[in-house]
């Protein structure tokens, strides 16, 4: 239950029953009184209640986290989770002893669990909040991994003057790889593609596109 109407005698008894309903502390609750009630006269005329309507402010952070919860959970997986909040953003980091199935092959499991979780915190949000999740390091490893093969790609693209499409990947990936060659000046990037199956194409700098692998 998201919110409650109540009606009583004060505000106070239609607030607090709304806040025992709702099991919430008043810190929680946003407020609307949309009827004044009245006393009655001299206890012969009926006094008019007051309508409260209470509705619970739900936290973006929580609902992603209890949606974390709910899948890893149907997933069989046991996790711990630790939470980094700051305004607009939100890191989460997981660890659990079945890392490795919550991060799937390349990480494909635990982006489409950041994408959804994303999407169900800024159900919740006035403002755009990005949700990035972390399973033990993984963020890390796999930028470091990112980082050695645009190194590596890059070098082929210089060696044989030919452009190469790297594997889809998603935006943020992108971005490690654009950034890891930005200072290389023999090497263009670019991203190319629809999503979901946009990638990053390299080619050498200030040439002619003329052709490319696996595309």
């Amino acid at each position: 239950m998201k919110d409650i109407t109540v009606t009583a005698p004060t505000v106070e008894e239609a607030v607090n029953q709304a806040l025992s309903k709702l099991n919430i502390s008043k810190e929680k609750a946003e407020i609307t009184i949309i009827e004044q009630g009245k006393k009655g006269f001299l206890g012969i005329f009926k006094g008019k209640p007051f309508v409260v309507h209470v509705k619970k402010i739900i936290d973006p952070v929580e609902e992603a986290v209890a949606y974390i919860n709910d899948v890893t959970a149907q997933m069989g997986i046991e996790t711990a989770i630790e939470v980094k909040k700051t305004s607009r953003q939100c890191e989460i980091h997981i660890s659990s002893s079945s890392i490795g199935l919550l991060i799937g092959k390349r990480g494909q499991t635990i982006n489409a669990l950041q994408l959804l979780t994303q999407l169900v915190a800024n159900r919740y949000s006035k403002h755009y909040f990005k949700i990035t999740l972390n399973a033990e390091n993984y963020r890390e490893r796999r930028e470091e991994t990112l980082v050695q093969l645009a190194e590596k790609m890059a070098h082929q693209v210089l060696r044989t003057n030919r452009s190469v499409q790297l594997e889809t990947m998603p935006a943020h990936e992108r971005k490690v790889i654009h950034q890891a060659l930005a200072k290389n000046k023999k090497v263009e990037t670019l991203s190319v593609g629809e999503e979901p199956k946009r990638c990053v194409l390299m080619r050498p700098a200030h040439s002619v596109f003329k052709s490319t692998n696996h595309l």
